[in-house]
């Protein structure tokens, strides 16, 4: 693909206001990308305002649709040859997503997917994590170090196939297994990037309990889809 290509960056947030404008201003520090969409999904904060003052391009959406349906509302919109998936709480470590475009970029991967450093603070115990590499690898083939990062770069063509988004937190997961499915090269890129990280508290229990069943509840599809076929290693 010519380094021509157009970048455009899709950003779903919901009262992100702490971090959207930081994470706005570290994309566009990121000198490949020419289009940000920012999808507020009814966030009930300043972060509208925030990441158009930042330099994006805002859609709000008066009714929360969640992750999935507010990433089919902005890459409905985007532009590029190449897009960008990223979270909103990534603050100014979001210009490491030079990282994940420049692959693509130069036809080196069809999507790539950001590898975070390990967490600062203890999270939970491994076990949506444990459950997704699983369902990647058993559809898929492929071994997943980070099978539930939200942080994607991909073609076009790689778009056009994975659209719509599954809802809810099972998106990424389903995201890959479409992607390895379609034959499309996929590449797992070191980054130093940050985010909102969730503890060992009931909030962070609750959170990914929903996040067990989305991820859950997106495998029990592919088997009722692809069948409880074992795809070969890639």
């Amino acid at each position: 693909m010519a380094n021509r290509a157009k970048v455009s960056v899709v950003i779903p947030a919901h009262n992100e206001a702490e971090r959207i404008s930081d994470t706005v201003k570290g994309v566009v520090a990121i000198p490949e990308v020419s289009e940000i969409i920012v999808v507020d999904d009814a966030s009930s904060d300043e972060t509208a305002e925030l990441a158009r003052q930042a330099g994006a391009i805002v859609i709000s959406l008066p009714n929360n649709m969640g992750k999935g349906g507010a990433l089919n509302t902005g890459v409905a919109r985007a532009t590029g040859d190449i897009v960008a998936l990223l979270d909103g709480d990534l603050g100014s470590s979001s210009v490491e997503a030079r990282a994940l475009i420049l692959p693509v970029l130069n036809n080196k991967a069809d999507m790539t997917i950001a590898q975070f450093p390990r967490a600062k603070k203890k999270g939970g115990f491994g076990l949506v994590k444990n459950l997704a590499r699983a369902g990647i690898r058993h559809f898929a083939g492929l071994d997943s170090n980070a099978p539930l990062s939200g942080q994607r770069v991909m073609t076009r063509k790689v778009l056009e196939k994975v659209v719509p988004f599954a809802s809810g937190y099972g998106v990424e997961v389903a995201l890959t297994i479409k992607v390895a499915k379609e034959g499309f090269r996929v590449l797992e890129v070191p980054t130093r990037m940050s985010h909102a990280e969730t503890g060992r508290d009931l909030r962070g229990f609750m959170h990914r309990g929903k996040q067990f069943v989305h991820v859950a509840r997106v495998l029990a599809g592919c088997f009722l889809k692809y069948g409880f076929t074992r795809a070969r290693n890639r």
